[in-house]
């Protein structure tokens, strides 16, 4: 090429959540059955959407209304209902003109990123989601910038690394909180999320809060939407429809913005924000059309808490088969539908292998295991191979921690206890 084509930020473009079913896909094409632990879709884990969910929709696809274009920042309506959504929580209150949708929010994460002045930077947790860590790293051009989720304390954020992070680093203007959190399940407890919130007062920051997992907790615990706490500091809630209704084929998204009035810099970012969708024209319609419809219908709050509670049961399913295993920390979860869980310090080591049947897979696996690799990937690898789980290997998070995250999703019990007997038995082979 007449000059160099490829930013240097396109590097940190990665997400092995989706590059593990690559390699399952080969080992399925051997005739081993894979359980797939890797991804957040309800649906592929025989979630059922409710006949009269399916029938709202179906109604609207008949409204030749649906099939065209709607305004750039979303269908006033409903984004008027969201508004008041909000408002109900008595924190900061909006209008829908703070509303902004989106094409699911790896379509608003991009942007919040990408119009970031590029000497700035966001701080997110580690474990990092990879969507957040990925597009923050590449808009920097350099490593992503983290803050530490302490295993050793429910995955709560460790504060003095955040503040001492942000104290020496004058560069960063964000910071970033999931929750509740993917990849750990943790919910941020009040008090935590008022010292973040102190800390941004403190420096002059704002903050981006992805709250996709606000309305799935479970076992006891609620989750505290960031515009009940924020104050006057300004900030950017992410929401949407992918993972709680759930529909995460519809692309449904969308960008609350908190404060904007008490920051006139924060304010023409988002201006900004609504400028790339306006060159964009719309997003997705139809679902924008069907969350009113669907949050008003007096059957939705009891199918939320019925498929929230199926959830922790699976979670305490889990807690029972994993919980005692000496060679990992272990945290029940409370919100979101996953679980990081991390190998003690020292138990993963070179050599260690799970028995494979199939001697095509051991080949492969032998192979891909012989290369430079964190251990926990290799880990990962074998139990592909052994046992036919699919799991996302915790260094993919951004984390010098080792281990790996699951899913609580799968709803055919008898597939949910084999996947995991199946890990634990993994397990306790690998590290014998």
């Amino acid at each position: 090429m007449r000059q160099r084509l490829l930013s240097a930020g396109a590097n940190e473009l990665s997400y092995e959540i989706r590059e593990i079913v690559k390699k399952a896909e080969l080992i399925q094409a051997q005739g081993q059955e894979i359980f797939w632990e890797n991804i957040g879709d309800p649906i592929q884990k025989n979630h059922q959407m409710p006949a009269w969910i399916k029938e709202i929709i179906a109604e609207i696809s008949m409204d030749n209304e649906a099939y065209g274009y709607c305004p750039s920042k979303g269908i006033l309506e409903t984004r008027k209902f969201l508004a008041e959504l909000n408002n109900q929580v008595k924190g900061v209150q909006i209008t829908p003109n703070d509303i902004c949708f989106v094409n699911g929010l790896g379509d608003g994460i991009a942007k919040v990123y990408q119009f970031i002045t590029r000497t700035s930077r966001v701080i997110g947790p580690s474990p990092a989601y990879s969507t957040h860590s990925s597009a923050e790293a590449a808009h920097a051009k350099n490593e992503p910038l983290t803050y530490k989720l302490d295993p050793d304390n429910h995955w709560y954020p460790d504060i003095d690394d955040l503040y001492n992070k942000i104290k020496y680093n004058p560069n960063v203007v964000g910071i970033l909180i999931i929750n509740p959190d993917n990849p750990t399940g943790m919910v941020y407890p009040l008090e935590i999320l008022q010292k973040i919130v102190k800390i941004a007062k403190e420096f002059g920051l704002f903050l981006i809060s992805d709250e996709i997992y606000l309305n799935i907790t479970y076992n006891g615990i609620k989750a505290i939407p960031l515009a009940q706490v924020i104050e006057d500091v300004p900030a950017i809630a992410m929401k949407g429809i992918s993972k709680e209704f759930p529909w995460p084929g519809s692309r449904c998204g969308w960008l609350e913005y908190y404060n904007r009035e008490k920051d006139e810099e924060f304010n023409q970012f988002c201006l900004a924000l609504d400028n790339a969708k306006m060159i964009e024209v719309c997003s997705t319609k139809l679902p924008q059309m069907a969350i009113p419809k669907i949050m008003q219908d007096q059957r939705y709050a009891a199918y939320r808490q019925e498929v929230n509670e199926k959830i922790g049961k699976r979670s305490e399913v889990i807690a029972d088969i994993l919980g005692n295993l000496p060679q990992i920390r272990f945290n029940k979860t409370y919100g979101a539908f996953y679980n990081t869980i991390i190998f003690k310090k020292n138990v993963l080591k070179k050599g260690q292998t799970m028995a494979i049947k199939n001697p095509s897979i051991q080949k492969m696996v032998e192979e891909w295991t012989s290369q430079e690799m964190p251990f926990d990937k290799r880990f990962v690898y074998y139990l592909l191979g052994a046992k036919g789980v699919c799991v996302v290997p915790i260094s993919s998070f951004c984390s010098e921690l080792e281990g790996f995250r699951v899913t609580l999703l799968e709803e055919n019990e008898e597939i949910l206890l084999h996947t995991f007997h199946a890990i634990k038995e993994g397990i306790e082979e690998y590290c014998q």
